[in-house]
């Protein structure tokens, strides 16, 4: 199995498992993440994303397949389910995530989903009316930043 397979099984066995100090362990120092609630996350942002999620007691299930990877780039399927902790209704998200290395790390990760779906899975009818305008993206991405900000802000 090539090194970098063995790394992101590693991480997202980690996810599944909660331990979001593996998952920060993945990634080399000037990592970057985006995804399209969190568009451009630095390694710190990042580790703290995860670990954000890893914390929530969302009760996150998570399944991945398709880990494919060679010396410099890597892709992953996989899939959450949890309850959106605003609303409490079931988000079940699949997402393909891209992935560049360096070192034996990520330096480069990117998550694509589709945020209408999201949104109509995470906030019900408002989501179904107005998740695909860029309004209601844009306050989806602020609300995600500011909690991120008090998550790292409260970790010191």
């Amino acid at each position: 199995m090539h090194p970098n397979v063995e790394l992101l099984d590693s991480f997202y066995s980690a996810f599944a498992a909660g331990d979001h100090e593996t998952m920060a362990s993945a990634y080399a120092d000037t990592a970057t993440f985006s995804d399209p609630v969190f568009p451009e996350l630095d390694a710190n942002e990042a580790r703290a994303m995860w670990k954000m999620f890893c914390t929530s007691g969302n009760d996150i299930r998570l399944s991945y397949t398709n880990v494919q990877a060679d010396d410099l780039k890597g892709s992953v399927e996989w899939e959450a389910v949890y309850r959106f902790p605003k609303t409490g209704r079931q988000v079940h998200n699949r997402i393909h995530a891209d992935f560049r290395f360096r070192d034996g790390k990520i330096v480069e990760h990117r998550d694509h989903f589709d945020l209408y779906a999201w949104t109509r899975m995470a906030l019900g009818p408002i989501g179904v009316a107005a998740g695909w305008t860029p309004v209601l993206q844009g306050q989806v991405r602020k609300q995600a930043h500011r909690q991120l900000q008090r998550s790292m802000a409260k970790d010191g």
